[in-house]
């Protein structure tokens, strides 16, 4: 189902906030809409979860579930992290 286990953790955690009542699934599809259709309009050849977890990561900074630092930070780990497999 996932090409890469960067997108699997990407899914549980967009699904993990949702149960845990972060917020609800429906602003997490919008904003994932409007990541899918600036996308197709712009020929931006971004996949699927790139563009699920720029829409994660929009509303998780919308919400103040994580600060600007801290989400380049944990990219920065997991792209390292996912290197090293």
């Amino acid at each position: 189902m996932f090409e890469s286990p960067w997108e699997g953790r990407a899914f549980s955690v967009a699904v993990g906030l949702t149960n845990a009542g972060r917020y609800e699934w429906r602003e997490f599809n919008s904003i994932f809409i409007e990541h899918i259709s600036r996308a197709e309009q712009s020929d931006d050849s971004s996949t699927y979860y790139q563009r699920w977890l720029a829409a994660l990561e929009e509303l998780a900074l919308k919400k103040g579930l994580v600060c600007a630092g801290e989400l380049e930070q944990q990219a920065e780990q997991l792209a390292a992290e996912d290197d090293h497999h």
